[in-house]
């Protein structure tokens, strides 16, 4: 038997204020688009901004649905628009914020195993790392050079070869 370590590093900054300028516009307006999430059952609204390569910026936000499995969320949202306004472009940073209207939305929560499994795919496809940017309304932000970081035993498309 061997034993062996994951580790990787990752940035943990008290607020929006001490982020660089365009991180926090990106930050901000993630905590805005929360707003349009479509969330009546869960009162739980996240909200996702991208900015690509090419500069332009793309949205997504959770869209519930009463059958439970139909929804999807803020990041994998995004990335289906994304790639299908910008075929094969890359995104540089993904900014990700949440509103829980049932409580408090104040500490950094990170992708589900789903979205980490879609990110993944999506760096793979256009062969650059996204930065990922994460908090609440308010509170301590975390940033995570590369999606990739968030799951390590990912499922890629070399296994289906």
């Amino acid at each position: 038997m061997k034993k062996e370590d994951y580790h990787f590093s990752y940035e943990v900054y008290d607020s929006i204020n001490d982020l660089t300028g365009q991180d926090a516009l990106l930050l901000s307006e993630a905590r805005k688009v929360t707003a349009s999430a479509y969330a009546p059952y869960s009162n739980f609204n996240v909200g996702a901004v991208a900015e690509l390569e090419n500069g332009e910026i793309v949205k997504g936000t959770n869209q519930e649905n009463a059958s439970y499995p139909v929804g999807l969320c803020a990041e994998r949202s995004l990335l289906a628009s994304a790639a299908s306004l910008f075929p094969n472009v890359a995104i540089n940073t993904m900014a990700i914020s949440y509103n829980n209207v049932n409580g408090q939305s104040n500490r950094p929560i990170s992708p589900c195993g789903m979205c980490r499994q879609s990110l993944v795919e999506y760096e793979e496809r256009v062969n650059k790392p996204i930065r990922l940017i994460m908090s609440g309304q308010e509170g301590k932000v975390i940033v995570v050079e590369k999606a990739d970081a968030l799951l390590p035993f990912s499922f890629r498309s070399e296994d289906l070869k």
